[in-house]
Protein backbone atom coordinates (compact mmCIF):
# COMPACT_ATOMS: atom_id res chain seq x y z
CA UNK A 1 0.00 0.00 0.00
CA UNK A 2 1.23 3.49 -0.85
CA UNK A 3 2.22 5.54 2.23
CA UNK A 4 1.65 9.28 2.09
CA UNK A 5 4.16 11.73 3.55
CA UNK A 6 2.88 13.00 6.89
CA UNK A 7 2.31 16.51 5.56
CA UNK A 8 -0.20 15.20 3.01
CA UNK A 9 -2.28 13.59 5.72
CA UNK A 10 -3.46 16.99 6.91
CA UNK A 11 -6.69 18.09 5.21
CA UNK A 12 -6.89 21.61 3.85
CA UNK A 13 -9.41 24.19 4.95
CA UNK A 14 -11.35 23.43 1.79
CA UNK A 15 -11.95 19.94 3.10
CA UNK A 16 -14.56 21.23 5.58
CA UNK A 17 -17.13 21.08 2.78
CA UNK A 18 -15.90 17.92 1.13
CA UNK A 19 -18.65 15.92 -0.54
CA UNK A 20 -19.28 12.23 -0.23
CA UNK A 21 -18.25 10.52 -3.48
CA UNK A 22 -20.04 7.63 -5.17
CA UNK A 23 -18.77 6.08 -8.42
CA UNK A 24 -21.25 3.72 -10.10
CA UNK A 25 -19.41 1.67 -12.73
CA UNK A 26 -21.41 -0.44 -15.18
CA UNK A 27 -19.81 -3.42 -16.93
CA UNK A 28 -19.96 -3.76 -20.75
CA UNK A 29 -22.64 -1.08 -21.13
CA UNK A 30 -22.84 0.67 -24.49
CA UNK A 31 -23.02 4.37 -25.27
CA UNK A 32 -26.48 3.81 -26.76
CA UNK A 33 -27.83 1.84 -23.78
CA UNK A 34 -28.38 5.08 -21.87
CA UNK A 35 -31.96 5.96 -22.79
CA UNK A 36 -31.58 9.72 -22.61
CA UNK A 37 -28.66 9.41 -25.04
CA UNK A 38 -30.44 7.24 -27.62
CA UNK A 39 -33.86 8.37 -28.90
CA UNK A 40 -34.36 4.98 -30.61
CA UNK A 41 -33.49 2.95 -27.51
CA UNK A 42 -35.56 -0.14 -26.72
CA UNK A 43 -34.36 -0.11 -23.11
CA UNK A 44 -36.03 2.07 -20.47
CA UNK A 45 -33.52 3.66 -18.08
CA UNK A 46 -35.67 6.05 -16.01
CA UNK A 47 -33.30 6.32 -13.04
CA UNK A 48 -30.26 7.07 -15.19
CA UNK A 49 -32.28 9.54 -17.24
CA UNK A 50 -33.35 11.27 -14.03
CA UNK A 51 -29.75 11.33 -12.82
CA UNK A 52 -28.73 13.00 -16.09
CA UNK A 53 -31.51 15.57 -15.71
CA UNK A 54 -30.25 16.37 -12.21
CA UNK A 55 -26.64 16.70 -13.32
CA UNK A 56 -24.41 16.91 -16.36
CA UNK A 57 -24.22 14.31 -19.14
CA UNK A 58 -20.98 14.06 -21.09
CA UNK A 59 -21.10 12.93 -24.71
CA UNK A 60 -17.33 12.66 -25.29
CA UNK A 61 -16.20 10.62 -22.28
CA UNK A 62 -13.79 7.68 -22.51
CA UNK A 63 -12.51 4.71 -20.59
CA UNK A 64 -8.81 3.94 -20.85
CA UNK A 65 -9.37 0.64 -22.66
CA UNK A 66 -11.92 -1.36 -24.60
CA UNK A 67 -11.72 -4.11 -21.97
CA UNK A 68 -12.28 -4.50 -18.26
CA UNK A 69 -9.21 -4.69 -16.01
CA UNK A 70 -7.21 -1.93 -17.73
CA UNK A 71 -10.04 0.60 -17.45
CA UNK A 72 -10.47 -0.10 -13.72
CA UNK A 73 -6.75 0.23 -13.11
CA UNK A 74 -6.64 3.54 -14.99
CA UNK A 75 -9.63 4.96 -13.12
CA UNK A 76 -8.25 4.11 -9.67
CA UNK A 77 -4.64 5.12 -10.43
CA UNK A 78 -5.16 8.08 -12.79
CA UNK A 79 -2.75 6.48 -15.22
CA UNK A 80 -2.98 4.97 -18.69
CA UNK A 81 -3.04 1.20 -18.33
CA UNK A 82 -0.76 0.70 -21.32
CA UNK A 83 2.14 2.20 -19.40
CA UNK A 84 2.20 -1.13 -17.57
CA UNK A 85 -0.01 -3.77 -19.26
CA UNK A 86 -2.78 -4.33 -21.81
CA UNK A 87 -4.86 -7.38 -20.96
CA UNK A 88 -7.22 -8.52 -18.24
CA UNK A 89 -6.40 -10.26 -14.99
CA UNK A 90 -7.26 -13.90 -15.66
CA UNK A 91 -8.51 -16.41 -13.12
CA UNK A 92 -6.15 -16.60 -10.12
CA UNK A 93 -3.67 -14.14 -11.63
CA UNK A 94 -1.58 -11.89 -9.41
CA UNK A 95 -2.57 -8.23 -8.75
CA UNK A 96 -1.81 -5.50 -11.29
CA UNK A 97 -2.16 -2.52 -8.95
CA UNK A 98 1.04 -0.61 -8.13
CA UNK A 99 2.06 -0.67 -4.47
CA UNK A 100 4.32 2.34 -4.97
CA UNK A 101 1.64 4.56 -6.51
CA UNK A 102 -1.23 6.35 -4.80
CA UNK A 103 -4.72 5.07 -5.58
CA UNK A 104 -7.88 7.14 -5.48
CA UNK A 105 -9.04 5.23 -2.40
CA UNK A 106 -5.73 5.82 -0.60
CA UNK A 107 -5.87 9.50 -1.45
CA UNK A 108 -9.40 9.82 -0.06
CA UNK A 109 -8.68 7.70 3.00
CA UNK A 110 -5.79 10.02 3.84
CA UNK A 111 -8.29 12.88 3.71
CA UNK A 112 -10.48 11.24 6.35
CA UNK A 113 -12.90 9.40 4.07
CA UNK A 114 -14.48 6.05 4.86
CA UNK A 115 -13.84 3.98 1.73
CA UNK A 116 -15.59 0.93 0.29
CA UNK A 117 -15.53 -1.13 -2.87
CA UNK A 118 -18.64 -3.23 -3.41
CA UNK A 119 -18.87 -5.35 -6.56
CA UNK A 120 -16.47 -6.45 -9.27
CA UNK A 121 -12.79 -5.98 -8.38
CA UNK A 122 -11.02 -7.78 -11.29
CA UNK A 123 -7.62 -6.31 -10.48
CA UNK A 124 -6.10 -9.42 -8.98
CA UNK A 125 -5.31 -10.92 -5.58
CA UNK A 126 -2.20 -12.64 -4.24
CA UNK A 127 -3.62 -16.14 -4.60
CA UNK A 128 -0.23 -17.69 -3.88
CA UNK A 129 -0.68 -16.66 -0.25
CA UNK A 130 -3.51 -19.17 0.22
CA UNK A 131 -2.63 -21.81 -2.38
CA UNK A 132 -1.51 -25.15 -1.00
CA UNK A 133 2.10 -26.07 -1.88
CA UNK A 134 2.23 -28.10 -5.04
CA UNK A 135 -1.33 -27.30 -6.14
CA UNK A 136 -1.50 -27.02 -9.92
CA UNK A 137 -4.33 -26.13 -12.29
CA UNK A 138 -5.68 -28.49 -14.88
CA UNK A 139 -5.30 -27.39 -18.48
CA UNK A 140 -8.59 -25.65 -19.19
CA UNK A 141 -10.10 -25.88 -22.64
CA UNK A 142 -12.82 -24.15 -24.63
CA UNK A 143 -14.55 -21.41 -22.67
CA UNK A 144 -12.05 -21.80 -19.88
CA UNK A 145 -9.10 -20.87 -22.08
CA UNK A 146 -6.91 -18.37 -20.30
CA UNK A 147 -8.28 -19.33 -16.90
CA UNK A 148 -6.80 -21.63 -14.29
CA UNK A 149 -8.96 -24.66 -13.61
CA UNK A 150 -7.90 -25.30 -10.01
CA UNK A 151 -9.73 -27.84 -7.87
CA UNK A 152 -11.62 -26.44 -4.84
CA UNK A 153 -9.12 -28.01 -2.41
CA UNK A 154 -6.16 -26.23 -4.03
CA UNK A 155 -6.56 -23.31 -1.61
CA UNK A 156 -6.87 -22.75 2.12
CA UNK A 157 -10.04 -20.65 2.02
CA UNK A 158 -9.79 -19.77 5.72
CA UNK A 159 -6.77 -17.53 5.18
CA UNK A 160 -6.78 -13.80 4.30
CA UNK A 161 -5.83 -12.93 0.72
CA UNK A 162 -3.46 -9.98 0.23
CA UNK A 163 -3.35 -7.68 -2.77
CA UNK A 164 -7.06 -6.90 -3.07
CA UNK A 165 -9.07 -3.77 -2.26
CA UNK A 166 -7.93 -3.58 1.37
CA UNK A 167 -4.32 -3.46 0.18
CA UNK A 168 -5.05 -0.37 -1.91
CA UNK A 169 -6.96 2.03 0.32
CA UNK A 170 -10.40 0.51 0.78
CA UNK A 171 -11.64 0.02 4.34
CA UNK A 172 -14.29 -2.45 3.20
CA UNK A 173 -14.89 -4.81 0.32
CA UNK A 174 -17.80 -7.05 -0.54
CA UNK A 175 -18.24 -8.81 -3.85
CA UNK A 176 -17.66 -11.85 -6.02
CA UNK A 177 -14.48 -10.46 -7.62
CA UNK A 178 -15.46 -11.32 -11.24
CA UNK A 179 -18.92 -12.68 -12.14
CA UNK A 180 -17.71 -15.21 -14.73
CA UNK A 181 -14.36 -16.19 -13.16
CA UNK A 182 -13.67 -18.55 -10.28
CA UNK A 183 -13.88 -18.70 -7.38
CA UNK A 184 -17.66 -18.43 -7.53
CA UNK A 185 -18.06 -17.30 -3.95
CA UNK A 186 -18.62 -14.22 -1.81
CA UNK A 187 -15.66 -12.18 -0.59
CA UNK A 188 -15.76 -9.86 2.40
CA UNK A 189 -12.79 -7.63 3.01
CA UNK A 190 -9.74 -9.87 2.42
CA UNK A 191 -11.37 -13.30 2.74
CA UNK A 192 -13.61 -15.67 0.87
CA UNK A 193 -16.55 -16.07 3.26
CA UNK A 194 -18.52 -18.81 1.42
CA UNK A 195 -16.25 -21.79 0.92
CA UNK A 196 -16.03 -23.28 -2.59
CA UNK A 197 -16.48 -27.04 -2.40
CA UNK A 198 -17.33 -28.03 -5.98
CA UNK A 199 -16.23 -27.40 -9.56
CA UNK A 200 -18.53 -25.06 -11.44
CA UNK A 201 -21.45 -26.55 -13.32
CA UNK A 202 -24.11 -24.53 -15.12
CA UNK A 203 -27.32 -26.00 -16.43
CA UNK A 204 -29.98 -23.30 -16.80
CA UNK A 205 -29.93 -21.14 -19.95
CA UNK A 206 -28.93 -17.49 -19.77
CA UNK A 207 -31.29 -14.78 -20.99
CA UNK A 208 -28.95 -13.98 -23.90
CA UNK A 209 -25.56 -15.12 -25.15
CA UNK A 210 -23.42 -17.77 -23.46
CA UNK A 211 -22.31 -18.28 -19.88
CA UNK A 212 -18.70 -17.23 -20.51
CA UNK A 213 -18.04 -18.74 -17.08
CA UNK A 214 -14.55 -20.16 -16.72
CA UNK A 215 -13.98 -23.44 -14.88
CA UNK A 216 -12.88 -23.53 -11.28
CA UNK A 217 -13.92 -23.69 -7.64
CA UNK A 218 -17.49 -22.73 -6.75
CA UNK A 219 -19.88 -22.65 -3.85
CA UNK A 220 -22.37 -25.49 -4.20
CA UNK A 221 -25.46 -24.22 -6.07
CA UNK A 222 -23.88 -20.80 -6.68
CA UNK A 223 -26.68 -18.52 -7.84
CA UNK A 224 -25.61 -16.19 -10.66
CA UNK A 225 -29.01 -14.48 -10.58
CA UNK A 226 -28.45 -13.45 -6.95
CA UNK A 227 -25.23 -11.55 -7.59
CA UNK A 228 -26.53 -8.11 -8.61
CA UNK A 229 -29.41 -8.10 -6.07
CA UNK A 230 -26.96 -9.00 -3.29
CA UNK A 231 -24.43 -6.35 -4.30
CA UNK A 232 -27.18 -3.74 -4.50
CA UNK A 233 -28.44 -4.62 -1.04
CA UNK A 234 -24.90 -4.50 0.39
CA UNK A 235 -24.37 -1.04 -1.13
CA UNK A 236 -27.62 0.21 0.40
CA UNK A 237 -26.66 -1.19 3.79
CA UNK A 238 -23.17 0.32 3.68
CA UNK A 239 -24.57 3.74 2.86
CA UNK A 240 -26.98 3.35 5.77
CA UNK A 241 -24.08 2.80 8.18
CA UNK A 242 -22.30 6.04 7.26
CA UNK A 243 -22.23 9.13 9.51
CA UNK A 244 -23.05 12.71 8.63
CA UNK A 245 -19.79 13.99 10.13
CA UNK A 246 -17.50 11.64 8.19
CA UNK A 247 -17.24 11.82 4.39
CA UNK A 248 -17.34 8.57 2.46
CA UNK A 249 -16.24 7.14 -0.87
CA UNK A 250 -18.19 4.27 -2.40
CA UNK A 251 -16.79 2.65 -5.54
CA UNK A 252 -19.57 0.34 -6.80
CA UNK A 253 -18.41 -1.56 -9.90
CA UNK A 254 -21.45 -3.50 -11.12
CA UNK A 255 -21.34 -7.02 -12.54
CA UNK A 256 -24.06 -6.04 -15.00
CA UNK A 257 -24.90 -5.98 -17.84
CA UNK A 258 -21.82 -8.21 -18.40
CA UNK A 259 -22.33 -11.89 -19.26
CA UNK A 260 -23.65 -14.14 -17.90
CA UNK A 261 -26.77 -12.16 -18.73
CA UNK A 262 -29.03 -13.12 -15.85
CA UNK A 263 -31.81 -10.62 -15.13
CA UNK A 264 -34.02 -11.68 -12.26
CA UNK A 265 -37.66 -12.54 -12.82
CA UNK A 266 -38.75 -9.07 -11.73
CA UNK A 267 -37.05 -7.57 -14.79
CA UNK A 268 -37.64 -10.28 -17.38
CA UNK A 269 -39.50 -8.88 -20.36
CA UNK A 270 -39.19 -5.25 -19.18
CA UNK A 271 -37.30 -4.09 -22.27
CA UNK A 272 -37.67 -4.43 -26.02
CA UNK A 273 -34.08 -5.60 -26.41
CA UNK A 274 -34.04 -9.23 -25.27
CA UNK A 275 -32.33 -10.50 -22.11
CA UNK A 276 -29.54 -7.96 -22.26
CA UNK A 277 -32.08 -5.16 -22.37
CA UNK A 278 -33.80 -6.63 -19.32
CA UNK A 279 -30.44 -6.84 -17.52
CA UNK A 280 -29.90 -3.18 -18.37
CA UNK A 281 -33.29 -2.36 -16.83
CA UNK A 282 -32.09 -4.14 -13.70
CA UNK A 283 -28.83 -2.17 -13.83
CA UNK A 284 -30.84 1.03 -14.01
CA UNK A 285 -32.90 -0.13 -11.02
CA UNK A 286 -29.71 -0.61 -9.01
CA UNK A 287 -28.76 2.99 -9.77
CA UNK A 288 -32.18 4.08 -8.54
CA UNK A 289 -31.81 2.11 -5.32
CA UNK A 290 -28.40 3.61 -4.55
CA UNK A 291 -29.72 7.11 -5.18
CA UNK A 292 -32.73 6.37 -2.99
CA UNK A 293 -30.42 5.18 -0.19
CA UNK A 294 -28.46 8.43 -0.37
CA UNK A 295 -31.73 10.36 -0.14
CA UNK A 296 -33.14 8.23 2.69
CA UNK A 297 -30.09 8.73 4.90
CA UNK A 298 -29.70 12.45 4.23
CA UNK A 299 -26.63 12.33 1.98
CA UNK A 300 -28.05 13.27 -1.41
CA UNK A 301 -27.38 17.02 -1.26
CA UNK A 302 -23.71 16.60 -0.35
CA UNK A 303 -22.77 13.65 -2.55
CA UNK A 304 -20.92 13.75 -5.84
CA UNK A 305 -22.35 10.88 -7.91
CA UNK A 306 -20.53 9.71 -11.04
CA UNK A 307 -22.00 7.07 -13.32
CA UNK A 308 -20.01 5.55 -16.17
CA UNK A 309 -18.93 2.18 -17.65
CA UNK A 310 -15.69 0.30 -18.24
CA UNK A 311 -15.96 -0.20 -22.02
CA UNK A 312 -18.40 -0.72 -24.87
CA UNK A 313 -20.93 -3.56 -25.25
CA UNK A 314 -20.13 -7.21 -25.92
CA UNK A 315 -20.37 -8.73 -29.44
CA UNK A 316 -23.98 -9.84 -28.87
CA UNK A 317 -24.81 -6.21 -29.66
CA UNK A 318 -24.71 -6.87 -33.40
CA UNK A 319 -27.48 -9.46 -33.26
CA UNK A 320 -29.42 -7.11 -31.01
CA UNK A 321 -29.43 -4.55 -33.82
CA UNK A 322 -30.70 -7.11 -36.32
CA UNK A 323 -33.31 -8.79 -34.16
CA UNK A 324 -34.58 -5.99 -31.92
CA UNK A 325 -33.59 -2.70 -33.55
CA UNK A 326 -31.60 -1.58 -30.51
CA UNK A 327 -28.11 -0.16 -31.04
CA UNK A 328 -26.14 -0.61 -27.82
CA UNK A 329 -23.28 1.27 -29.46
CA UNK A 330 -25.59 4.11 -30.51
CA UNK A 331 -24.17 5.99 -33.51
CA UNK A 332 -20.65 4.78 -32.84
CA UNK A 333 -18.53 2.26 -34.70
CA UNK A 334 -17.18 -0.73 -32.79
CA UNK A 335 -17.82 -2.64 -29.59
CA UNK A 336 -15.91 -3.94 -26.59
CA UNK A 337 -12.21 -4.65 -27.40
CA UNK A 338 -12.20 -2.27 -30.39
CA UNK A 339 -10.33 1.02 -30.57
CA UNK A 340 -13.03 2.54 -32.72
CA UNK A 341 -15.16 4.91 -30.65
CA UNK A 342 -17.70 2.25 -29.66
CA UNK A 343 -15.04 0.39 -27.69
CA UNK A 344 -14.23 3.18 -25.24
CA UNK A 345 -16.63 6.14 -25.61
CA UNK A 346 -18.93 5.43 -22.68
CA UNK A 347 -21.91 6.85 -20.79
CA UNK A 348 -20.79 9.46 -18.26
CA UNK A 349 -23.03 11.39 -15.86
CA UNK A 350 -22.02 13.67 -12.99
CA UNK A 351 -24.43 14.92 -10.32
CA UNK A 352 -23.39 17.22 -7.48
CA UNK A 353 -26.26 19.42 -6.24
CA UNK A 354 -25.40 23.09 -6.08
CA UNK A 355 -22.06 22.63 -7.84
CA UNK A 356 -22.66 20.81 -11.14
CA UNK A 357 -25.38 22.51 -13.19
CA UNK A 358 -28.51 20.40 -13.59
CA UNK A 359 -29.89 19.27 -16.94
CA UNK A 360 -26.78 20.15 -18.94
CA UNK A 361 -25.12 18.25 -21.79
CA UNK A 362 -21.38 18.75 -22.20
CA UNK A 363 -19.39 17.76 -25.30
CA UNK A 364 -15.99 18.46 -23.72
CA UNK A 365 -13.38 15.71 -23.94
CA UNK A 366 -12.96 13.82 -20.66
CA UNK A 367 -11.34 10.55 -19.64
CA UNK A 368 -12.05 8.38 -16.62
CA UNK A 369 -8.36 8.83 -15.87
CA UNK A 370 -9.21 12.46 -15.07
CA UNK A 371 -11.39 11.53 -12.11
CA UNK A 372 -8.31 11.14 -9.91
CA UNK A 373 -6.97 14.68 -10.34
CA UNK A 374 -10.46 16.17 -10.35
CA UNK A 375 -11.41 14.51 -7.06
CA UNK A 376 -8.03 15.39 -5.57
CA UNK A 377 -8.78 19.03 -6.37
CA UNK A 378 -12.23 18.78 -4.80
CA UNK A 379 -10.94 17.38 -1.50
CA UNK A 380 -7.80 19.51 -1.36
CA UNK A 381 -5.28 16.71 -1.80
CA UNK A 382 -1.88 17.15 -3.40
CA UNK A 383 -0.90 14.35 -5.77
CA UNK A 384 2.64 13.17 -5.04
CA UNK A 385 5.13 12.95 -7.89
CA UNK A 386 4.97 9.63 -9.69
CA UNK A 387 1.26 9.06 -9.13
CA UNK A 388 -1.73 9.82 -11.39
CA UNK A 389 0.65 11.14 -14.03
CA UNK A 390 -1.93 11.03 -16.85
CA UNK A 391 -4.82 12.60 -14.93
CA UNK A 392 -6.13 16.12 -15.64
CA UNK A 393 -8.13 18.24 -13.21
CA UNK A 394 -11.54 18.64 -14.90
CA UNK A 395 -13.30 20.48 -12.06
CA UNK A 396 -13.96 23.56 -14.20
CA UNK A 397 -15.44 21.37 -16.92
CA UNK A 398 -17.86 19.50 -14.66
CA UNK A 399 -18.91 22.78 -13.02
CA UNK A 400 -19.69 24.21 -16.45
CA UNK A 401 -17.14 26.95 -15.83
CA UNK A 402 -14.57 26.20 -18.50
CA UNK A 403 -13.40 24.01 -21.37
CA UNK A 404 -11.82 20.60 -21.05
CA UNK A 405 -8.38 20.55 -19.49
CA UNK A 406 -7.24 17.99 -22.05
CA UNK A 407 -7.04 18.02 -25.85
CA UNK A 408 -5.53 14.55 -26.24
CA UNK A 409 -6.43 10.98 -25.27
CA UNK A 410 -4.65 7.77 -26.22
CA UNK A 411 -6.91 4.75 -26.82
CA UNK A 412 -5.59 1.23 -26.54
CA UNK A 413 -6.85 -2.31 -26.00
CA UNK A 414 -3.91 -4.53 -26.97
CA UNK A 415 -0.16 -4.17 -27.57
CA UNK A 416 -0.61 -3.92 -31.34
CA UNK A 417 -3.28 -1.26 -31.45
CA UNK A 418 -3.14 2.41 -30.46
CA UNK A 419 -5.28 5.36 -31.42
CA UNK A 420 -4.66 9.02 -30.67
CA UNK A 421 -7.47 11.51 -30.23
CA UNK A 422 -6.43 15.13 -30.54
CA UNK A 423 -9.06 17.82 -30.91
CA UNK A 424 -11.59 16.66 -33.49
CA UNK A 425 -9.18 14.19 -35.04
CA UNK A 426 -8.48 10.56 -34.26
CA UNK A 427 -5.61 8.57 -35.77
CA UNK A 428 -5.74 4.77 -35.57
CA UNK A 429 -2.37 3.07 -35.75
CA UNK A 430 -3.25 -0.62 -35.76
CA UNK A 431 -3.27 -3.67 -38.00
CA UNK A 432 -6.94 -4.06 -37.20
CA UNK A 433 -9.25 -1.69 -35.38
CA UNK A 434 -12.10 -4.17 -34.97
CA UNK A 435 -11.14 -6.95 -32.57
CA UNK A 436 -14.76 -7.99 -32.09
CA UNK A 437 -15.76 -9.65 -35.37
CA UNK A 438 -18.10 -7.47 -37.39
CA UNK A 439 -20.83 -9.24 -39.38
CA UNK A 440 -20.76 -8.49 -43.11
CA UNK A 441 -24.41 -7.46 -43.05
CA UNK A 442 -23.67 -4.80 -40.44
CA UNK A 443 -20.84 -3.25 -42.43
CA UNK A 444 -22.98 -3.23 -45.56
CA UNK A 445 -25.99 -1.72 -43.80
CA UNK A 446 -23.89 1.05 -42.23
CA UNK A 447 -21.66 1.97 -45.16
CA UNK A 448 -18.42 0.55 -43.76
CA UNK A 449 -15.84 -0.70 -46.24
CA UNK A 450 -12.85 -2.99 -45.93
CA UNK A 451 -9.62 -1.47 -44.71
CA UNK A 452 -7.34 -0.69 -47.65
CA UNK A 453 -5.04 1.93 -46.13
CA UNK A 454 -2.17 1.45 -43.63
CA UNK A 455 -4.06 3.35 -40.95
CA UNK A 456 -7.21 5.31 -40.30
CA UNK A 457 -7.87 9.00 -39.79
CA UNK A 458 -11.24 10.50 -38.95
CA UNK A 459 -12.64 13.92 -38.12
CA UNK A 460 -15.12 13.08 -35.38
CA UNK A 461 -16.85 16.45 -35.57
CA UNK A 462 -17.99 15.61 -39.10
CA UNK A 463 -17.91 11.80 -38.93
CA UNK A 464 -18.73 10.44 -35.48
CA UNK A 465 -19.58 7.04 -36.96
CA UNK A 466 -16.09 6.75 -38.50
CA UNK A 467 -17.21 5.93 -42.04
CA UNK A 468 -14.86 8.16 -44.04
CA UNK A 469 -11.19 7.31 -43.70
CA UNK A 470 -9.08 10.37 -44.52
CA UNK A 471 -5.71 8.71 -43.96
CA UNK A 472 -4.63 8.96 -47.62
CA UNK A 473 -6.04 12.46 -48.09
CA UNK A 474 -4.40 14.10 -45.06
CA UNK A 475 -0.75 12.93 -44.88
CA UNK A 476 0.32 16.05 -42.96
CA UNK A 477 -2.29 15.43 -40.25
CA UNK A 478 -1.28 11.77 -40.08
CA UNK A 479 2.37 12.74 -39.58
CA UNK A 480 1.46 15.31 -36.93
CA UNK A 481 -0.63 12.86 -34.93
CA UNK A 482 1.92 10.07 -35.23
CA UNK A 483 4.55 12.34 -33.73
CA UNK A 484 2.21 13.37 -30.92
CA UNK A 485 1.32 9.75 -30.15
CA UNK A 486 5.02 8.86 -29.91
CA UNK A 487 5.61 11.80 -27.58
CA UNK A 488 2.78 10.90 -25.22
CA UNK A 489 3.81 7.25 -25.14
CA UNK A 490 7.42 8.11 -24.42
CA UNK A 491 7.19 11.04 -22.00
CA UNK A 492 3.70 11.07 -20.61
CA UNK A 493 1.45 14.07 -20.25
CA UNK A 494 1.85 17.20 -18.17
CA UNK A 495 -1.00 18.30 -15.92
Amino acid sequence: MFRLPAILLVASAFAAVRPNIVILYADDMGYGDLGVQNPQSKIPTPHLDKLAQAGMRFTDAHSSSGICTPSRYALLEGRYHWRKFHGIVNSFDQPVMDDEKLTMAEMLKAQGYQTACIGKWHLGWDWNAIKHPGAEPSQAKGKGKGGAGFAPDAFDWSKPIPGGPLSHGFDHYFGDDVPNFPPYAWFENDRVITTPTVALTTTAPTAEGSWEARPGPAVKDWDFWAVMPTLTQKAEEWIGRQKQDTPFFLYFPFTSPHAPIVPTQEFTGKSGANGYGDFMVQTDDTVGRVLAALEKHGFADNTLVIFTADNGPEHYAYERVKNFGHRSMGPLRGLKRDIWEGGHRVPFIVRWPGVVPAGKVNDGLISQIDLFATIASIVGSNIPAGSAEDSFNQLALIKGAGPSARATVVHNTNPNGYALRHGDWVLIEAKTDGVSKVPAWFDEANGYTAKTQPGELYNLRDDLSQQHNLHAEKPEKVAELKALLAKVREKGQVR
